[in-house]
């Protein structure tokens, strides 16, 4: 009885490439997906700030507490303070601590570019860990 020859012919050798084709398929249809998607994510944000539904006091040990009110007073604790004597006593708090945290309280009147100066001087002073306290949403 023949059963055929134990040796395997040397034309059907197994595909030893990658076949590229659909990892390119896939990696250029993700390309179009972030490219249609990331303009309409960054144009497309609607917030309504200070009330959050998980807002969560942190447990720092050394904090600073700053606010500013409607009319864009800055208070550093409970006591009004000029802008030079903030970064004055920023700057002290940074040289004890560089890891003091900053609780920032802003109240909702006060434009978005004045808060952001006090975070720029801040930052200037030495403190890059800033919190911003909000109200916790009524239910």
């Amino acid at each position: 009885m023949a059963f055929g020859r134990l040796q395997r012919s040397p034309a059907s050798r197994p595909m030893s490439d990658i076949n590229m084709t659909p990892l390119i398929d896939v990696m250029l249809v993700l390309l179009v997906i972030f490219i249609v998607t990331a303009p309409l994510m960054s144009s497309s944000l609607k917030l309504e700030l200070p009330h959050a539904e998980a807002a969560r006091p942190s447990d720092a040990p050394a904090f600073i507490a700053l606010a500013i009110d409607a009319e864009g007073r800055v208070f550093l604790g409970d006591q009004p303070v000029a802008a030079e004597a903030l970064v004055e006593r920023v700057r002290e708090a940074a040289r004890g601590d560089p890891a003091t945290e900053v609780q920032l309280r802003a109240d909702q009147r006060v434009p978005y570019g004045r808060v952001a100066e006090l975070i720029g001087a801040v930052q200037q002073a030495g403190l890059t860990r800033i919190g911003f306290v909000t109200e916790t949403a009524p239910r």
